[in-house]
């Protein structure tokens, strides 16, 4: 047996669980927390020999999310109230985007959301700008 396979046989049940698939609600919450801890890790080093691990675990949260968890229909106003409860996110943890008060006017319909804010959101929660329009 050759020296990296023997080593995932030996801490594959370790690992198991990051890789595979949710399956329910407490599964998803788990893998998602492993992200984040990992993303405090890693920071912005796109060099990290984790970022493999983080690339992975990112795709089965965004599967699991798709399928248990569609987008609304609706306008950019409804977009950004889902993904900021998703996120469990408050107006001010959206600082790169807007002030806490725009984004709050956001929310409550006074303001439309503008080119800037579009592009810092779809940046910040990775989807495509087309989400807010």
């Amino acid at each position: 047996m050759n020296a990296m396979i023997k080593q995932a046989v030996d801490h594959w049940r370790y690992v198991a669980p990051l890789l595979s698939k949710p399956e329910n609600d407490e599964d998803f919450n788990a893998i998602t927390e492993a992200l984040d801890e990992l993303l405090d890790i890693v920071g912005d080093d796109e060099a990290h020999s984790l970022m493999g691990l983080i690339h992975q675990l990112g795709d089965l949260v965004s599967s699991y999310e798709n399928e248990h968890l569609p987008m609304p229909e609706g306008d950019g106003r409804t977009a950004l109230a889902f993904l900021m409860e998703q996120h469990r996110l408050g107006q001010s943890d959206l600082a790169e985007v807007a002030t806490q008060s725009v984004i709050s006017e956001i929310l409550s319909g006074k303001r439309q959301l503008n080119i800037r804010h579009i592009k810092a959101l779809s940046e910040r929660f990775n989807v495509s700008v087309d989400t807010f329009f």
